[in-house]
This record gives structure tokens, C-alpha cells and sequence, in this order.
């Protein structure tokens, strides 16, 4: 093979990979119930998809401890920042949040596990009042 032979060989096989790991946007669906007396704890189920077509079914569980009375059922979305590969969203983040709810209500948090974050919004129904922290975790179904 000449010089210009490898080149553009070089050059179409870099022109197959994705421009950049870092471009691949994914977003969880999910569902959750919890109660809480002072520990808090919830668990649903949801789905990620990703720009690149692959989806992922998970289990998700939240849990922690704090000053918190209540029981609550909510069903949302998160977008995800920060994945190189599907399987990065899975593993346990860091949580932090304050409450005060009765009937329906709108939620918003952000969780972090490292370099990669998930902006979470829900809606739910339940009473909940209090401060928790502790862990947002998600796992393969």
C-alpha cells in the first residue's frame, strides 16, 4: 500500500467512530414509591435510552436518613449528563433534599455519581414532610 492508500484507509476508519464519546445523551423513565419514618426509602422501576438506540430496563432505589415522615408515589424523567457508554448510568449517586408535600406535587432534583449527573422531575401523590440525604441508586434489571 502507498502513503495516500494508508491515509485515507486512516481516514475512513476514524470518520466510523462517533465525533465524540461524550456526545451520548441519555434520559431515565420511572416510576417510584417510598414511605419514609425517619429512614427514608423508596424503589421503582423505569428505562434508559440513548441517542444511540440502545436502552437499558433498571430497578432504582433511593435511600437514606434524615428527619422525614411520609409516604409517596412518583412517576418521572431524568436526563443524564456525562455518559460515554449505557452502562455508565448504572451505580449509586449522591442525594440531597428537602420536602414538603401533601396531595399531588411537582418534584426536581439532581443526583451525581461522579463525573456524570442525572436532573430527575416528577410528578407525585403522597404526604411527605422532612429533610433526607443518602443515595439514589440504579441497578439492570
Amino acid at each position: 500500500m502507498n502513503t495516500r492508500s494508508l491515509l485515507v484507509a486512516a481516514a475512513l476508519s476514524l470518520a466510523a467512530l462517533p465525533a465524540s464519546a461524550a456526545d451520548l445523551s441519555c434520559t431515565l423513565t420511572f416510576s417510584m414509591t417510598g414511605w419514609s419514618a425517619f429512614y427514608k426509602h423508596s424503589e421503582g422501576t423505569g428505562t434508559v435510552s440513548c441517542s444511540n438506540g440502545k436502552s437499558l430496563p433498571v430497578k432504582i432505589e433511593a435511600k437514606g436518613g434524615g428527619l422525614t415522615v411520609g409516604k409517596s408515589k412518583v412517576t418521572g424523567k431524568g436526563k443524564f449528563a456525562g455518559v460515554h457508554n449505557i452502562r455508565d448510568v448504572l451505580g449509586g449517586y449522591a442525594t440531597g433534599e428537602a420536602n414538603a408535600a401533601a396531595g399531588k406535587a411537582g418534584k426536581a432534583q439532581v443526583v451525581t455519581k461522579g463525573p456524570i449527573s442525572l436532573a430527575l422531575s416528577g410528578v407525585g401523590q403522597g404526604v411527605e414532610l422532612g429533610v433526607s440525604f443518602g443515595s439514589f441508586i440504579i441497578s439492570e434489571r
